[in-house]
């Protein structure tokens, strides 16, 4: 676990992320996708957020906005101390090295007619002052440091397996010493058995280097060996948030318990006892979202008044975040400030 800080190294606040929808002759707007809507959160130095739910529920734009590369519609995000949600993209280039990103697809963010070498590089080109002689070996130094055989370094992408052409995507990631690495589904394209080397990695770059992440996965069961706390979307919002022992022990968000039902047992005898919560209903359009909570129309544990009014985001135990009205009573924890502590890390300011 990373050590509290006073400060923590990203902030989000209220960031909102909608996709315009056009029609028509003259291409009007008629309505937004409304992809990611009102989230908020603090991620620590050292620590690794988990970022779940199921496809579509705005996980890996919510990543890509952090970074900014969307322009996002509303919302703060501030990120080792700078503030960079309203800057222009020019503007944004001196923070880049800061923030990094590895893709869930390693043979789709790789250029097919770059060499392995000149694909590590490119970073390094575009953002620092360096010799030939000392770009190559930098390369080298993150070929060797993500387990690549630094002879490669003039091969070509598609003479590499899954498991190696995302240790290039990672080396990639690396070169400028990036804070914070937003780790977008990095295992999903993998074979089974790749997936544990690749988190391993993972999580030795960021003890040796004291890396940052922001891991994106559907996969429970890696997100609980990797995170540190864990953040669950549906439609577009988090609706809970709390450290990841207390999570997967007793998610309060009927959404959160319905998706850690759906994790297997290694052990047979539990596995057959374990009862699966099964939602009815399909996931609304972001387009057209319920009214009240968002998930309402789906909710085996719906009130009255959760067609009508959106729940408050509120802290009901230490640390532990989670919008649902189940949790409205006055003798629940209040709200967290943006003064708290690093257990209190996801807030409505």
């Amino acid at each position: 676990m990373p050590e509290s800080q006073d400060q923590p190294l990203v902030q989000v606040r209220h960031l909102k992320m909608y996709f315009p929808v056009h029609a028509g002759i003259l291409r009007r707007e008629i309505a937004q996708i409304k992809a990611v809507d009102d989230i908020s959160f603090d991620i620590y130095t050292g620590e690794t957020l988990g970022l779940v739910g199921e496809s579509g529920c705005g996980k890996s734009t919510a990543g890509r906005s952090i970074i900014r590369l969307y322009d996002i519609t509303e919302g703060s995000i501030i990120i080792d101390g700078h503030e960079i949600a309203t800057i222009s993209q020019e503007a944004l280039r001196p923070f880049r090295p800061t923030m990094q990103m590895i893709f869930q697809d390693p043979q789709a963010s790789l250029n097919p007619r770059m060499t392995v070498g000149s694909i590590i590089g490119e970073p390094l080109q575009e953002h620092r002052d360096l010799t030939s002689r000392d770009r190559n070996e930098r390369v080298y130094e993150l070929m060797d440091a993500v387990g690549l055989n630094r002879n490669f370094a003039n091969r070509y992408p598609h003479e590499f397996s899954g498991g190696q052409r995302q240790r290039i995507g990672i080396a990639r990631a690396l070169a400028l010493n990036p804070k914070l690495i937003v780790c977008d589904e990095p295992i999903a394209a993998l074979d089974v058995s790749i997936q544990a080397q690749v988190v391993n990695l993972l999580e030795e770059l960021q003890d040796r280097l004291g890396l940052t992440y922001l891991f994106i996965s559907h996969d429970l069961s890696m997100v609980r060996h990797i995170a540190d706390r864990v953040a669950v979307m549906y439609l577009g919002r988090i609706v809970e948030l709390a450290p990841r022992d207390a999570l997967y022990a007793e998610p309060l968000h009927p959404y959160a318990e319905a998706l850690l039902s759906a994790v297997p047992e290694p052990d047979p005898r539990e596995e057959t006892r374990r009862q699966r919560i099964l939602l009815s209903g399909d996931v609304p359009s972001p387009l057209n979202p319920p009214a009240g909570c968002n998930f309402c129309s789906r909710c085996p544990k719906v009130m009255d008044r959760c067609h009508r009014i959106e729940p408050d985001y509120r802290e009901v135990r230490p640390g532990h975040f989670v919008a649902c009205h189940r949790y409205d009573a006055d003798d629940l924890a209040p709200t967290a400030t943006p003064t708290a502590t690093r257990e209190q890390t996801s807030m409505s300011p």
